[in-house]
């Protein structure tokens, strides 16, 4: 299921490259070299497309990222040791006793 939603997010990032590159805010762009208005619906609808596509992709880009994040596995340990309270003992020394640093001097 990742890599459906890895690949898809893929293409729509793709995709999105090419329709932000043929939208052109200033008039110019893809829509304005149709001609006139009788085709493809006019320069108007084209644009209008273009837009909600532009839309379309991102918000997909978006929540598909979201999912991916979401289905992520959860570790199964912490990822840093908790430090201990206690200080470290000598194995050969019983919890009661207590350590002589001098060796009994």
């Amino acid at each position: 299921m990742e890599l459906i939603l890895s690949i898809l997010v893929i293409l729509a990032c793709i995709l999105l490259i090419f329709v932000v590159y043929i939208q052109n805010p200033k008039g110019g762009g893809l829509s304005s070299d149709f001609g006139s208005a009788a085709q493809l619906g006019g320069v108007q609808k084209t644009n209008e497309f273009i837009d909600k596509l532009t839309w379309s992709l991102a918000g997909s880009i978006a929540v598909i990222s979201l999912l991916l994040t979401l289905r992520q596995p959860k570790p199964s340990k912490p990822l840093v040791q908790p430090k201990k309270t206690e200080q470290t003992q000598n194995p050969n020394q019983t919890p009661n006793q207590k350590q002589n640093p001098t060796n009994g001097k």
